[in-house]
């Protein structure tokens, strides 16, 4: 027996290292898992992703603890072998993660359901009948990614879940489930100086017009309401408000429209200092220019101001080139747009005539959200210049170096722009009969969206409409109509999705190059213009030259030597700023692609730098401790 137990021993004390570091791995394995399935059962949950992408916001919550009856959540995945592209599998993941989330804190108000949904199999018909849409691979197979919400009778569908609409995800769910469980289509009331939805005749066309595509779309999802341009109070019914081109309005109208802020309506208003295609017929007959409108008393209110003589001229953003050159014609992209919020945060391009920019400092009580805004390189030009292009557009272009707003939310208390009530010696003729005492302010927080252009919803700036086989086939140039009816939807789902925030994503832009972009952009305009003083001097001196020398009497063809010398001088000049402008882009272009390649080789390869750092220093250190 001590034959046997000797040798144990000596085996024991040889190898007691390794056995203990073997037995304590298998115990921090065991503890791992222990750990994963207690903390699973738990409903903490710890978000450390940038932007809080796994959080919910809290217009979602308020949503899904406001269900008065079950809501049912179809969720179809097709899975398997060759059932869904590789590319797409994590996102399906994603997805399956935020419905949990959702299920997390509904509750048994929310009941999920997942189906796998194969050709020829038993829940193809099922998705198809829930409204969702196969989705084709270059293969010619099919495969499902959709979702659908029920309560009832009433069914709301989602036909393709995509990776490109990943940002809207949660908002998309919430907004269908909020649908789901309203029993009846939103009112929102439409007020227009222009023929939104069609005129019978014209005057001035002498013709009848149909109804602008965007008045069309609206009626899809919303039961569109006429309101009359001088209305004296807005109706019961109507929860939301779309006002475009409030042209001239009376104090009535603009006190009807603040009554019905104060009552808790949501009010959409697209101003517009010169709205090119509201062409108002001029003195004798004789065409005239576009019009402004605005909404002063209740812009005052609120802290905002629109100057209705200026439009606003970005270098940035203008379209055309050469003598179709127009810096007031904009052509607005995602360097534009509120990226966070749900409105714009999918919207790639928008197109921005002729419209103004607004000053903000909010009222008491207000918080604004700029949705649109220009590069800081603009200015407000006057009206009269602002159908103006090419060489002439620049002239005199000095720029602001400050973004300003294009388009905004208001949220908060709203109070009364009429302190004093309703205002006298107003036509009462259209106020209620009973009508109901003035308010000073709201009873709790609402939110107002303002527009500072109108041209960006006509048919003429938004779609492409062309007649083939016999059949209108409507086709959006941009993102202006999404654009205005993402507010209207927004509004209309009630004050939960106003809150509702974008979710990040994967995409990071590089906003120090894009900074770097804008700051040369104003240094080459300076050049620029530095070379059209000197220009301007140059001509004078000329000028100065001539008169000393006799002027034309002595021959004007005939050039001093003072005369050639002062051009010569001005040549060797616009050579020395040219060479200047081509190094200041070659500078501008080798800085900006330097800092992209060390952003790309620092996401790449810090990381797993740090891991052999941390390896390196966890061996030095074991060694200094171990025995010699």
């Amino acid at each position: 027996m001590k034959a046997f137990i000797q040798p144990a021993r000596g085996f024991l004390h040889k190898h007691e290292t390794r056995i203990y570091s073997g037995v304590g791995l298998v115990a921090l394995f065991l503890l791992l898992v222990a750990a994963n399935y207690l903390l699973a059962r738990q409903p903490l949950r710890l978000d450390l992703t940038e932007g809080s992408v796994q959080t919910l916001s809290e217009g979602t919550r308020r949503i899904l603890r406001g269900l008065d009856a079950p809501v049912t959540l179809r969720l179809y995945v097709s899975r398997g072998g060759e059932g869904m592209p590789v590319q797409l599998r994590s996102f399906a993941q994603r997805v399956e993660d935020l419905v949990a989330e959702f299920k997390s804190v509904a509750g048994g108000k929310l009941i999920v359901e997942k189906f796998d949904p194969r050709p020829d199999g038993e829940y193809e018909d099922q998705a198809q009948l829930d409204g969702i849409e196969p989705q084709q691979l270059f293969s010619g197979e099919q495969f499902y990614l959709g979702l659908s919400v029920g309560q009832l009778d009433r069914k709301q569908a989602i036909p393709a879940l995509s990776p490109q609409r990943e940002r809207l995800l949660e908002y998309d769910i919430a907004r269908a489930i909020a649908r789901a469980g309203t029993a009846e289509r939103p009112t929102i009331g439409l007020m227009s100086a222009l023929p939104v939805l069609g005129e019978r005749f014209n005057p001035m066309t002498r013709q009848s017009s149909e109804p602008w595509v965007l008045a069309t779309e609206l009626k899809r999802d919303f039961n569109v309401k006429a309101v009359p341009l001088l209305a004296q109070s807005i109706d019961a019914d109507i929860k939301v408000l779309l006002v475009i081109h409030p042209r001239d309005l009376p104090e009535s109208t603009e006190f009807a429209l603040d009554q019905f802020v104060l009552r808790g309506g949501k009010l959409i208003a697209f101003v517009d200092p010169l709205a090119f295609f509201d062409q108002q017929q001029g003195p004798m007959g004789m065409g005239g220019g576009g019009t402004s409108s605005s909404l002063p008393r209740l812009f005052k209110a609120w802290g905002v101001d629109m100057n209705p003589g200026k439009v606003l001229a970005d270098v940035v953003f203008a379209s055309g080139a050469g003598q179709r050159y127009t810096p007031t014609v904009l052509t607005l992209n995602r360097t534009a747009f509120n990226r966070d919020d749900v409105a714009t945060s999918q919207i790639e391009t928008l197109l921005y005539a002729f419209g103004g920019a607004f000053a903000v400092k909010p009222a008491e009580g207000l918080k604004v959200t700029e949705l649109l805004r220009s590069s800081p390189n603009s200015m407000l030009v006057d009206n009269t210049v602002a159908t103006t292009s090419g060489d002439a557009a620049t002239k005199g272009f000095v720029p602001g170096n400050k973004s300003w707003p294009l388009a905004l939310r208001l949220t908060g208390k709203f109070k009364t722009a009429f302190p004093d009530g309703r205002p006298k010696g107003d036509d009462k003729k259209g106020a209620p009969a009973k009508e109901e005492p003035a308010r000073t302010e709201s009873a709790g927080e609402n939110s107002v969206a303002l527009v500072a252009d109108t041209d960006m919803l006509n048919d003429g700036a938004a779609v492409d409409v062309q007649e083939i086989f016999g059949r209108r086939i409507v086709v959006p140039s941009n993102g202006n109509l999404s654009f205005a009816q993402s507010l209207v939807e927004q509004f209309a789902s009630g004050d939960a999705l106003v809150s509702l925030r974008s979710r990040a994503d994967a995409f990071r832009p590089l906003t120090v190059v894009r900074e770097m972009q804008a700051r040369a952009q104003e240094q080459y305009m300076g050049r620029l213009k530095s070379l059209e003083d000197e220009l301007q001097k140059t001509t004078a001196k000329l000028q100065e030259l001539q008169k000393a020398g006799g002027g034309a009497a002595k021959g004007a063809l005939i050039m001093t030597p003072e005369q050639q010398a002062e051009i010569d001088k001005f040549k060797l000049r616009v050579v020395e700023t040219r060479k200047e402008l081509k190094e200041l882009r070659r500078n501008l272009r080798q800085d900006a692609e330097a800092l992209v390649f060390w952003t790309k080789v620092l996401n790449i390869a810090l990381m797993p730098l740090l891991v052999v750092l941390a390896g390196l220093a966890v061996f030095l250190l074991r060694r200094r401790k171990s025995p010699a």
